[in-house]
């Protein structure tokens, strides 16, 4: 089912809803950069099948939302996205009456990061997947890149540079020259999909790197629910999380630093960035995610009962 969520400043948001006889909870998923929701269709059927409703908006700059303009939107893409998914939250909550609990994958892994801080009180658990630790010299020099581009070139101007300084590096670490799965037939439906794979906007980049650099401070500690369930996912050949690296960096700065309370981390091995459409190993990592978002239904219907 396909409707149109209206966000805070009127931006009507495509939103696709998959949706299971009498829930146990809702799986919010807020997808990555250069893709869109339909994308995620076999795991929502899949979640379906075993009583978890689905429902995936298509980001600003991204799908049916902005299908014109991709790569680029009017306002801060990073905040306002962050804000559009609060409040899907709350409609998904009003509509079904059941639990919600988010799922960010690669750039919507990001943008899960911000809410968690933001909304802790919406959501009763969340997944952080196809992530890493971002505080590095990375982020300053996109940054510094983004800005520059937005004044010489023009904030719509695609970011050709920032891909290659990016998406270009992680291809080279495989000699297929794939860095978003191993599996044949994902690359290439991506690669025909024509709302997939578009170069983004300097202005995109300057407002996710904007973005990055407002996590892992004092103040986004202090809006963390230290007993939240939270899963960070990624596949062990990922090279968003530095293989592993990044990904270990997360948990460590969750658990001691931020001193949550319910973490878990896994690493899906043989998996590249989208473990979900590696066709290896898929029993695994759908029932891996499956079990998370199970527990934290049963644990909602005990507290309710």
């Amino acid at each position: 089912m396909k409707t149109t969520f209206v966000s805070f400043d009127d931006k009507p948001i495509r939103l696709h809803i998959w949706e299971a006889e009498a829930p146990r909870a809702v799986v919010q998923i807020v997808h990555g950069m250069t893709e869109h929701a339909e994308r995620y269709a076999e795991f929502a059927e899949f979640l379906n099948a075993r009583g978890f409703t689905v429902a995936a908006d298509d980001h600003r700059g991204h799908g049916e939302t902005d299908p014109d303009t991709l790569g680029w939107c009017a306002g801060d893409m990073f905040k306002d996205t962050v804000r559009d998914e609060g409040g899907i939250t709350d409609f998904l909550s009003e509509r079904y009456g059941v639990p919600v609990i988010l799922f960010g994958f690669s750039y919507g892994s990001f943008l899960t990061q911000s809410y968690i801080s933001a909304y802790p009180d919406k959501i009763a658990g969340a997944v952080i997947a196809g992530s890493s630790y971002k505080k590095d010299a990375e982020v300053y020099l996109g940054s510094a890149v983004a800005g520059l581009g937005c004044a010489f070139r023009g904030e719509r101007k695609q970011a050709k540079l920032i891909e290659k300084l990016t998406f270009g590096a992680y291809s080279k670490k495989f000699d297929d020259g794939e860095w978003l799965s191993a599996d044949a037939e994902n690359n290439a439906a991506y690669h025909a999909d024509p709302l997939c794979g578009f170069t983004c906007s300097y202005r995109f980049y300057a407002d996710f790197f904007r973005g990055l650099r407002r996590l892992y401070t004092k103040e986004y500690i202090a809006g963390l629910d230290k007993d939240m369930p939270l899963l960070i996912a990624s596949g062990a050949l990922d090279p968003v999380g530095d293989a592993g690296r990044g990904v270990k960096k997360l948990y460590k700065f969750y658990t001691e630093k931020a001193g949550m309370k319910n973490v878990a981390l896994t690493l899906f091995d043989g998996s590249r960035h989208e473990f979900l459409n590696e066709r290896v190993r898929r029993d695994e990592t759908y029932n891996a995610l499956l079990a998370f978002f199970g527990r934290i239904a049963d644990a909602s219907a005990n507290r309710s009962s």
